[in-house]
């Protein structure tokens, strides 16, 4: 790359690929490129996902729903590669117009209901069951606060610190600086209120743990970018208690699992369609796997 200084054009043109380890998905424009029905299959729910911090908000909520005696939230989980440019095709796209995983379809009416963004479809769900969220007063406004940070602050910490510390194909020191700078501070942030709290949103635990711990959780476990050390991640006492509790919970255990492709094969379930697929999967079941991006919706 040249050291030149870059000035922008104009116009800016998708002349080029940008670079980086994700460039062959990267492009300026919606829509499917080819296409590809979703699979279905005969539960309630349909979730079409891949085993990022994103998606994994989604099964960890869907694992404490049936562990918490909500038998209708049985659900299939249909893996999406987005390295390989699954969200592109045809039925994902009218799933979820942006692209990004999760989707979900509720078909548990003759009229299918598609939801998209993860933090909608923690919402959706916690309320079609009564779980996990208050219903209303302060404490509902707490937990949506919180889960609403995690939905604003984390692409500071994805797209900006992991893109430029992991995957962007050259180091540069102001963008790692500039976004380690902000993560450090969103991890100064959890600390304080985890300091104040037994979970993020208060006494009990809701959807905003859920959907905070597959980010800054596995961050504060060294799990996100090898970059543990880097950011001093054990210097936050309450974010490491919290941490430890959460990855406890069996449900949040297998809900890491599903439409996982990375690690250990006997921590990947690539899809999931029954209860005892977590107890009779094998490791023949996860052959093929490939490197995911930190990515999603």
């Amino acid at each position: 790359m040249s050291n030149d200084p870059y000035t922008p054009p104009a116009v800016w043109t998708w002349d080029r690929e940008s670079g980086g380890r994700f460039a062959n998905i990267n492009r300026p424009i919606a829509g499917a490129t080819h296409d590809a029905p979703l699979p279905v299959g005969r539960h309630p729910f349909q979730l079409y996902s891949l085993g990022t911090p994103n998606g994994v908000k989604v099964t960890i909520l869907l694992e404490e729903l049936l562990a918490a005696g909500h038998a209708e939230a049985e659900y299939d989980a249909w893996l999406i590669r987005i390295g390989e440019g699954d969200q592109f095709g045809s039925g994902f796209v009218a799933a979820n117009p942006n692209s990004k995983i999760p989707a979900l379809v509720d078909r548990r009416s003759a009229e299918p209901v598609r939801v998209f963004e993860s933090g909608a479809i923690l919402v959706y769900l916690a309320e079609a069951f009564g779980a996990f969220l208050p219903p209303a007063g302060p404490a509902r406004a707490e937990c949506l606060s919180w889960l609403f940070w995690q939905m604003g602050s984390a692409p500071f910490l994805g797209g900006g610190f992991g893109h430029f510390y992991a995957y962007a194909p050259e180091k540069l020191a102001y963008p790692i600086d500039r976004y380690a700078m902000e993560t450090k501070r969103q991890l100064d942030v959890l600390d304080r209120r985890l300091a104040e709290s037994a979970f993020v949103a208060g006494a009990d635990y809701t959807i905003a743990d859920m959907a905070i711990w597959p980010w800054y959780g596995q961050l504060a476990q060294g799990a996100l970018y090898g970059a543990g050390d880097f950011l001093a991640v054990q210097d936050y006492r309450n974010l490491q208690r919290w941490t430890e509790q959460i990855a406890a919970r069996p449900a949040v255990q297998r809900g890491r699992m599903v439409n996982r492709v990375t690690g250990e094969p006997s921590s990947q379930l690539h899809e999931r369609h029954d209860a005892s697929d977590f107890a009779s999967r094998t490791q023949d079941k996860v052959i093929g796997a490939h490197p995911a991006p930190v990515g999603g919706a």
